[in-house]
């Protein structure tokens, strides 16, 4: 297939090319510089122009292609609803290039859009009144599905390597910024986990089964406490580890409190099942403990 990728040169996206090329699929990736172009040229490859603030752009992209793998998110989480926003026009522009045909198309979600209350976050949920406004992914997706578009969805925990981990990279900033570690409460709360090198092998497989409507759960680790998470970096920057509650909390985490507290275990079972996705790598807390500082 020729498949179209957004974030192809971002920290997913540019190791989802190689294994795609490797299967003998072609990669057409959305890049919006010259060094971006260049990166995809020497990886094997074709550059496709265009930005996530451009929504026509990746609906030419689209229209190019057998199928197409969105992983391009603005993470700046200061203002993460106006980014949920622009995602829901990314994906609505690239739904119309698809409407009617049965190329399949894969959104990134996250794995708490399964359901929530400290209960397993499960690929057969959609949390409709779930609190993050990352739902609208989601949401979109059913829309356009209904339009007669292939939509399937692989939904993201913290994905992780020795460079990056998810929210836990900016907690690294807040942390560094503070001088200390510090965890909500108890820090009893969980996060779920997967190595990048898994992650990046499962958008391959959702692509190839290009199965209308299914949902995947990119999950090697159901649920590291974030005490666990507090105590490996404080090791590793070597600073110390301290509980917060109320406003203190508030204070030191800034926008990431809204995620500080949220207990979000996920399975990837059904994944697992379906797929036959066997995850490999290293554990987030190994990663944590390599941290490349």
């Amino acid at each position: 297939m020729r498949i179209f990728l957004t974030g192809a040169t971002g920290f997913i996206g540019s190791r989802i090319t190689p294994l795609l090329l490797e299967a003998g699929h072609q990669v057409l990736g959305l890049t919006r510089s010259d060094a971006g172009a260049q990166q995809l040229a020497a990886a094997g490859a074709e550059a496709h122009r265009g930005d996530l603030e451009d929504p026509a752009s990746l609906q030419r992209g689209a229209e190019k292609a057998d199928a197409v793998i969105h992983c391009a998110f603005d993470h700046n989480f200061s203002r993460f609803v106006e980014n949920c926003q622009k995602d829901k026009r990314n994906i609505e522009a690239i739904g119309a290039a698809l409407a009617g045909s049965q190329r399949p198309f894969v959104i990134t979600s996250s794995t708490g859009m399964g359901g929530g209350g400290g209960q397993l976050a499960s690929e057969d949920v959609f949390d409709t009144t779930h609190r993050l406004p990352r739902k609208i992914t989601e949401e979109t997706g059913n829309a356009i599905a209904e339009r007669g578009v292939n939509v399937s969805y692989v939904r993201l925990p913290q994905v992780h390597d020795t460079k990056k981990q998810g929210l836990i990279s900016p907690l690294i900033e807040i942390t560094r910024a503070r001088g200390r570690v510090a965890y909500l409460d108890e820090g009893q709360n969980r996060w779920p986990a997967a190595h990048l090198s898994d992650v990046a092998l499962l958008y391959k497989l959702a692509v190839e089964r290009g199965e209308p409507g299914a949902r995947y759960n990119a999950v090697a680790e159901e649920g590291i406490t974030t005490h666990a998470i507090a105590d490996a970096l404080g090791r590793r920057l070597k600073l110390p580890v301290v509980s917060l509650t109320g406003d203190e909390a508030a204070a030191h985490f800034g926008w990431m409190t809204m995620f500080a507290g949220v207990d979000m275990p996920a399975s990837s079972a059904i994944t697992r099942e379906k797929l036959g996705w066997n995850p490999v790598g290293p554990g987030l807390i190994a990663d944590l403990e390599n941290l490349e500082i």
